[in-house]
């Protein structure tokens, strides 16, 4: 698609150049057939491929089709209020955090693509994964962005004053869920791709066309 990998924060992890997929066998897309090839045709992306975090899913359709269905509600439903560019930063910052680079590197992209300012999202970038949110943002982003860092890495820390220190700052209740779920999808993909070794070989970085 002609990005750059963004630099990696990341050391030891899978690189790019892996060539394997994932730790587990992911059955082909072209001669799916019944309830997997179904499942494919809905996780096809804008270019036509199915991306390693669905693939992945491809011993067990059915949450292939769980996963899609909650990234697209809570990341693409157009029902959100927050700028989609900033949710992907909460996903940035979630994934940073739980060290995921395969997520990281999708997401950072997107983020660019949708900025269409390379300076911002480098300072965005750069804030995010030295834990520094404050050189990037400020009022109630700022505020949303430390709550995903708590929530992501001490979600047992959490506490009433984390929301009221963003309502104070403008966020509104349904800001405060939106920035909630996506934290929370991306600890559940996150997850699903670092345990089962899920790499950027083969790959489409980034969702959305220039």
């Amino acid at each position: 698609d002609g990005l750059p990998y963004l630099h990696s924060p990341f050391q030891g992890h899978p690189t790019p150049s892996c060539t394997m997929r994932s730790w587990i066998e992911m059955l082909p897309v072209n001669n799916a057939t019944g309830p997997l090839k179904e499942a494919y045709e809905q996780a096809k992306t804008p270019a036509g491929t199915v991306d390693n975090v669905m693939r992945v899913h491809s011993q067990r359709p059915h949450t292939m089709l769980g996963h899609l269905t909650l990234y697209r509600s809570v990341l693409h439903h157009p029902d959100n209020t927050l700028s989609l560019w900033f949710l992907e930063a909460v996903g940035v910052y979630t994934s940073l955090l739980n060290e995921c680079e395969y997520s990281f590197t999708h997401h950072c992209a997107n983020l660019r693509r949708l900025l269409k300012d390379d300076e911002r999202a480098e300072t965005i970038e750069s804030a995010l994964r030295y834990k520094s949110p404050e050189e990037a943002f400020s009022g109630k982003e700022l505020a949303l962005i430390r709550y995903t860092g708590k929530l992501t890495s001490t979600p047992g820390a959490v506490e009433a004053a984390d929301i009221e220190a963003a309502k104070s700052l403008g966020a509104s209740d349904g800001e405060i869920l939106e920035v909630n779920q996506v934290c929370a999808y991306f600890c559940y993909s996150n997850r699903t791709i670092n345990g089962l070794g899920v790499t950027l070989s083969g790959d489409s970085v980034g969702y959305y066309a220039d």
